[in-house]
């Protein structure tokens, strides 16, 4: 048998294939399960969050001119006011998303972490 790129002459996989296992075993456990859910709540409820807040102002101003044509602050409409606050809440959902980001890369840090552990199990353990 001429063993291929991801084959050694033993029949045993290397390359990609064993990449692929390796992935495949990670992405099974239940530990980067929870990852991809706690992932996917973030960025779904921060995505509703924000096009609700964007498209309030167009629905606002059609639907209820009077409301929003307020004068709040000195001459600004409250149509007005609500434009402008769209800058920071924008900032303050990038920031959120930027914090949140760095504790699912520590979460994927530790997955890896722990599937390094377990794969190769420390010295003290193998003299025994």
């Amino acid at each position: 048998m001429i063993p291929t790129d991801t084959q050694t002459a033993d029949g045993s996989a290397t390359g990609a294939s064993a990449t692929s296992r390796v992935w495949d075993s990670i992405a099974a456990g239940a530990d980067f399960q929870a990852l991809l859910r706690a992932k996917t709540r973030f960025i779904v409820a921060a995505t509703l969050f924000f096009l609700g807040y964007y498209f309030a102002l167009p629905l606002l101003s059609g639907y209820m001119p009077d409301l929003m044509s307020r004068k709040v602050i000195g001459q600004f409409s409250l149509a007005y006011v609500f434009a402008l606050s769209q800058f920071p809440m924008t900032w303050l959902v990038a920031a959120l998303y930027l914090r949140a980001a760095a504790r699912f890369d520590r979460d994927a840090a530790a997955i890896l972490s722990r599937r390094r552990e377990d794969r190769n199990p420390s010295m003290e353990n193998a003299a025994e």
